[in-house]
């Protein structure tokens, strides 16, 4: 382990505080830019600026109000495409959302639920290949998600508790639009049919949802059937990984309350 002098960290910190880049303060003192990070965020600490130490009060321990429309959504997004990370030390733990960087409007959704349901605390994003994860620091997380766990999500149980099933009842489209968001997609199939003797295509839309998880998947189609949604399990590869909506009237719905990514 190579160990740096309090000159060395000082003059790292005196640097970030005057707004360099933790890259440049890395290259100009020779530190790797983990070290870099963790110095400014003990020093931010120390002066009270550390993310979600202040004002980060919960819903559940505090009884804070409840954007229960973001959460909803929110909740979705996780289920999908979301994992809280502890760190070790002092940090504090971290919601991210993997968002495809084709994706711009949904990293906007995402981000503006994430600030409505832990107004207090920070949001940021970070830039990985091909997409970004949407971020919230907060010391409250797992009490908002109960369903986090070591181990991946479809390796382990995943059900709602009662709280969480209420906010899902009264905002299921919310709830749904935050899953097909994360794991699911709107497409258009097409099909021909001999019409006068001659191949006429047809093109119709449908939407699917895909997910490992049976729990989740099941949190999906219950929630699709208290809105009216008809939907069918759809096998490949002998994988009945997949939720399919095709018939019209059912596409309608999710078009009018969820509609295609952007």
């Amino acid at each position: 382990m190579t160990y740096h002098s309090t000159q060395v960290r000082q003059e790292a910190v005196t640097l970030l505080r005057d707004g360099a880049r933790n890259a440049d303060v890395a290259r100009r003192l020779n530190v790797p830019p983990g070290t870099v990070g963790y110095w400014k965020h003990v020093d931010r600490m120390k002066r009270g600026e550390c993310p979600g130490r202040h004002g980060g009060e919960c819903p559940r321990c505090d009884g804070r109000d409840l954007d229960r429309a973001a959460y909803s959504y929110l909740l979705g997004l996780y289920l999908g495409d979301g994992h809280i990370s502890h760190y070790s030390g002092h940090r504090v733990p971290t919601l991210s959302i993997t968002c495809a960087e084709a994706w711009a409007g949904l990293m906007d959704d995402c981000e503006l639920a994430m600030r409505a349901v832990f107004p207090d605390n920070s949001v940021c994003r970070r830039r990985r290949t091909g997409c970004r994860e949407v971020k919230v620091y907060s010391k409250h997380l797992v009490c908002l998600f109960p369903q986090h766990g070591p181990g991946r999500k479809h390796e382990r149980l995943i059900v709602l508790e009662s709280w969480q099933q209420e906010i899902v009842d009264v905002h299921p489209w919310d709830f749904i639009r935050g899953l097909i968001h994360s794991d699911g997609c709107r497409i258009t199939n097409w099909t021909t049919r001999l019409v006068g003797g001659e191949h006429k295509r047809y093109e119709y839309p449908r939407y699917f949802f895909t997910n490992v998880s049976d729990d989740i998947r099941r949190l999906c189609t219950d929630t699709l059937d208290k809105v009216g949604v008809e939907w069918t399990r759809c096998t490949r590869n002998g994988n009945p990984y997949n939720i399919s909506v095709a018939r019209r009237a059912s596409v309608a719905l999710m078009d009018a309350h969820v509609g295609p990514k952007y």
